[in-house]
């Protein structure tokens, strides 16, 4: 029994609590009440488990945070001249990840990777844990890096209505090119945008011409790459799958956003093919999480593609 006819907590239980994360309240505890610090399972056990809670505390950190940048060469003959070495980064599924004061890390890992482009393809913004700060400090330290251009994913859509609207307008007032369902022409290729809700069917218009030299499409999602093959591009950009969240080795992704079980387009190149026609599509891994928020073997990624033109030649 305690003082005061109490009952006392046995101490298997205490240090039971202190093992499935209780440790740093029980190390505060002992540090400023001395409570059990005479005891030598405690002044022993729960320092040892404060270390390895900070060890996994800082383990599960670097997981979601440590960002890596994939490097892919795409090459073609029929590339135009004048984009020969071009780089492009892509940056997808932000989900609000914080990066450092004014997203500085982030930006400059953007900015060491050297690009002539930004492609955003999606989710910068989370509808369960919004911030638009977070989303706008990104853009804003990226149009100062490369020309932008941004299409909406499933959690834009789900965001719809006046406050996007207005987001959306600030960042056209930063110099962000918005291109939900438009199709422009940039650097000597042609660039289409679907936006997320279209997916399914995407706008006659946006189709590419037959005398294009180069097509390239921003999609959110990986699994409508024969839409973007039939909508004439070249290159396709996507996102959504988080890398399956968890990458098994030899397995690979385990989950997608959509409760798929060990999706195949998670993440890297994948090649289309049909009636003569090709396309390369780029998966990128994202940078956030948003209904899991945990990354194992799994680290945010920026996706950078370099355009090179070959050289046929003729004997």
């Amino acid at each position: 029994m305690a003082i005061k006819g109490r009952m006392r907590v046995p101490e298997k239980r205490l240090i039971f609590f202190a093992a499935i994360g209780g440790a740093f309240g029980s190390g505060l505890a002992m540090l400023v009440f001395h409570h059990k610090t005479r005891k030598k399972k405690f002044y022993i056990t729960v320092p040892l488990l404060v270390l390895l809670w900070s060890a996994i505390i800082m383990f599960l950190a670097y997981q979601n945070l440590h960002i890596v940048t994939t490097e892919y060469d795409y090459m073609s003959a029929e590339l135009p001249e004048n984009l020969d070495g071009y780089r492009i980064v892509q940056v997808s599924d932000l989900h609000n990840e914080f990066y450092g004061a004014g997203q500085h890390t982030l930006l400059k890992k953007i900015e060491d990777a050297d690009p002539d482009v930004i492609f955003v393809t999606g989710d910068v913004v989370d509808s369960t844990f919004t911030n638009y700060d977070l989303a706008y400090d990104f853009f804003k330290g990226a149009v100062d890096i490369a020309p932008v251009y941004y299409v909406t994913g499933n959690h834009e859509v789900r965001l719809a209505g006046e406050r996007f609207d207005r987001f959306l307008s600030d960042l056209e007032s930063l110099g962000v090119n918005f291109l939900d369902n438009k199709k422009t022409e940039t650097d000597g290729y042609t660039l289409i945008g679907i936006a997320d809700k279209s997916l399914s069917f995407p706008p006659e218009e946006l189709k590419g011409n037959a005398g294009d030299d180069l097509v390239i499409c921003l999609a959110h999602e990986p699994a409508y790459g024969d839409k973007y093959l039939s909508m004439g591009a070249d290159i396709a950009f996507c996102g959504h799958i988080h890398g399956g969240q968890f990458i098994l080795p030899g397995k690979g992704g385990v989950l997608s956003p959509d409760f798929e079980f060990f999706p195949d387009l998670y993440e890297g190149r994948h090649d289309f093919v049909d009636s003569g026609n090709a396309m390369a599509m780029y998966i990128s891994r994202g940078l956030g999480n948003s209904i899991i928020p945990q990354r194992l073997n799994n680290y945010p990624e920026l996706v950078v593609v370099t355009l090179h033109r070959l050289k046929l030649y003729t004997f």
